[in-house]
């Protein structure tokens, strides 16, 4: 009896620490913090899912993961969301966008003097370079892989003579005052 008197008397304690008020309100608190926790989460899904995806179901659909699935929903969505948000992607768009600009219009610069030169110019006009061959019978430039002109059709010659590459260079920036 003894022994069953002193499990009585353990147990009895625990069975009054979860009657008692302070229990009920640990309880409710992690209730409420749980609460709070997932709609935090759907409400993160919701915010995430707007700034990486255009398509508004697919947006309503993940935000339903994430209400209806608590916790689970979320990672679940974070599996297979996309990896950038749309103003990455449209940044980096923009940018692509300025670079194929820029490289298309290029300032051309003799290899020599460095001068800024025409790419119809067949010499540079600062030092006299031979920057291009010219047509036998139109006298109009050539580009020097073509084996043909292309404006009267005449078959280009080959001089022996090798023509320095025009060099390509960046525009340069001012620097502003800061």
């Amino acid at each position: 009896m003894t022994f069953l008197a002193a499990t009585n008397s353990t147990f009895s304690g625990v069975h009054d620490f979860f009657n008692s008020g302070t229990w009920l309100v640990i309880r409710n608190l992690a209730i409420f913090f749980v609460v709070v926790f997932w709609a935090a989460c759907a409400y993160w899904v919701y915010k995430d899912a707007r700034r990486r995806i255009e398509d508004q179901v697919l947006i309503a659909t993940a935000t339903m993961l994430g209400v209806v699935l608590p916790f689970v929903g979320a990672i679940i969505y974070m599996l297979f969301r996309p990896p950038e948000y749309l103003e990455d992607v449209r940044e980096r768009e923009l940018e692509i966008r300025a670079m194929e600009e820029r490289l298309s219009l290029r300032d051309l610069h003799c290899p020599v003097c460095r001068a800024e030169v025409d790419s119809t110019f067949l010499v540079c006009p600062v030092c006299t370079t031979r920057l291009k061959q010219s047509c036998t019978n139109c006298q109009q430039p050539l580009e020097a892989l073509w084996q043909v002109c292309p404006y009267c059709e005449t078959p280009v010659e080959s001089t022996g003579i090798e023509l320095p590459a025009l060099e390509a260079r960046p525009r340069r920036r001012r620097r502003t005052a800061e």
